[in-house]
């Protein structure tokens, strides 16, 4: 009876006031209820009642604000046994989606989905924005709330957030990660320790992404907050094999035969799981081991070309990433030859894969005369990123590329967007007009590669296909893969 359904008894206590003290009783009743409702916070009503600070424009709870209601919604759970979760959305590689169609749009994608959220939540609910990519939102407290309904909240919000959004004609998609935490399992008892745990969650979700959904647990440990430290385990992870290449299958979307591997950096941590590049990559570029993880990564790469060779598995070519720091190295054509002679495989069994940012941005310098000298050698050469770094047309001429890696952000939701289907076919064009080849990254459903496959893109690769694996896995997969090949009906000839 302290909650607003309480105010029902209202009318009766006024009549009887006046019925026993006249008008004078009943105008003082009048005066001491609301001032009685106000003082006891609205018989505990709606957190969203409190008076916090907000944007004056989208009515988002500003950072610190949305800080100090979680930790009233906290005390709240506390007090009457309730429950209660927050949420943290991110918008995934918002940098890219600014590069691509602007600030002003990227801003409006912000504003849209901000208005989304509050529009799919209770009004006792609160959206906050955390930073310029991430929002967060708070649930007033309930009765009722176990991890399975937080989980389809999560995605209910999620799939709110990702409808497309037309901005000046254009239609644009975002991908949004979810993080929460249930206030039962907060690490602490406040609410800055609340939404860090759910930020740990987030982060976890955006390692296992796009579209990524997870749920705080206490198996998650918050990353390593001394830098300094970080580098000297990342430095020891090296060397004792914990960083190790994972592989990615490409496919053609004409025989639909393993066209090739992407090899990329994975660092099994023994507390932390298995990390993403993002994760460790600043650490090794700090401590000046970009080129060791570079030697690690072929080495391994090639050691998994030989043992599918060895098993009888045709995979026509490795792809492995070359950053800045290892292409200006004057010994890199020297090291490739001596690890291709070691391992007793042709030039054309490694594709070196360079982000078009590099190639925009190299001058005629080291790192021109390293690709340009990988290409006469007989390696390939693919684009990595495409449509992220603005390479001109001379750039692809000028270093020889042999494919071009069009990027995630044009092939999301290719499969139902006009405007995505229109905007690969022209890079479609002009990449056989070059006699290019093309690869799609970021594959994730069946639609986007049939899309893909009728556009005429070349190949693919994504986690329709396959995730990442580590190489003791890969034989299998590939045996596996080969055998539906084998299994799929083949049209025969009507002649005799």
């Amino acid at each position: 009876m302290t909650g607003p359904p309480a105010l029902a008894f209202v009318p009766a206590l006024c009549l009887s006031t006046y019925w026993f003290g006249g008008e004078g009783a009943l105008l003082i009743c009048a005066i001491a209820i609301p001032i009685a409702y106000l003082c006891l916070g609205g018989f505990y009503g709606t957190t969203n009642q409190l008076l916090l600070a907000r944007e004056g424009v989208t009515g988002l709870l500003q950072t610190n604000a949305f800080n100090d209601l979680a930790t009233q919604v906290l005390q709240k759970t506390s007090e009457f046994g309730w429950k209660s979760a927050v949420f943290l959305f991110e918008i995934e590689d918002f940098a890219e989606l600014q590069d691509r169609f602007g600030k002003s749009a990227a801003d409006q994608v912000q504003t849209e989905i901000s208005e989304r959220l509050i529009a799919a939540l209770r009004d006792k609910d609160s959206v906050g924005k955390i930073d310029d990519v991430t929002f967060g939102v708070c649930l007033d407290p309930v009765r009722h709330l176990d991890l399975e309904l937080c989980i389809q909240m999560a995605a209910r919000l999620q799939r709110v957030s990702e409808e497309p959004i037309s901005i000046d004609g254009t239609v644009i998609y975002a991908s949004v990660s979810v993080g929460f935490c249930q206030h039962t399992r907060s690490p602490a008892p406040s609410g800055e320790g609340w939404l860090a745990a759910a930020a740990t969650a987030l982060k976890e979700a955006t390692r296992h992404g796009p579209s990524g959904i997870r749920a705080f647990t206490d198996r998650m440990v918050t990353p390593t907050a001394d830098f300094a430290a970080l580098i000297d385990e990342v430095a020891s992870a090296l060397e004792n094999g914990q960083i190790m290449p994972w592989f990615q299958p490409q496919i053609s979307t004409e025989t639909g035969q393993i066209s090739g591997f992407e090899a990329l950096a994975r660092w099994s941590h023994p507390t932390r799981g298995t990390l993403l590049p993002s994760d460790f990559l600043p650490a090794l570029e700090q401590a000046d081991l970009l080129e060791r993880l570079a030697d690690v990564m072929m080495f391994h790469a090639f050691s998994a070309v030989q043992s599918w060779d060895d098993a009888g598995l045709h995979v026509p070519q490795i792809g492995v990433n070359f950053a800045g720091s290892e292409l200006s190295n004057p010994l890199l054509i020297k090291k490739i030859c001596w690890e291709l002679d070691r391992f007793d495989l042709t030039p054309a069994r490694l594709a070196i894969e360079v982000l078009e940012t590099v190639v925009a941005s190299a001058p005629d310098d080291m790192i021109t005369r390293n690709i340009n000298a990988l290409g006469e050698l007989g390696c390939r050469i693919d684009l990595d990123d495409f449509g992220t770094g603005h390479a001109s047309i001379t750039s692809i001429r000028r270093f020889g590329v042999n494919r071009i890696k069009i990027d995630r952000s044009f092939v999301i939701k290719a499969d139902r967007d006009p405007e995505q289907q229109r905007m690969i076919s022209a890079i479609l064009t002009m990449a056989e007009r070059l006699g290019v080849e093309t690869l799609a990254e970021g594959v994730e459903t069946v639609g986007e590669h049939v899309i893909l496959a009728q556009l005429g893109c070349d190949h693919v690769q994504g986690y329709g296909i396959a995730h990442p694996m580590p190489a003791d896995q890969t034989v299998d997969w590939i045996k596996s893969h080969n055998a539906k090949l084998r299994d799929v009906p083949r049209i025969m000839s009507g002649k005799a």
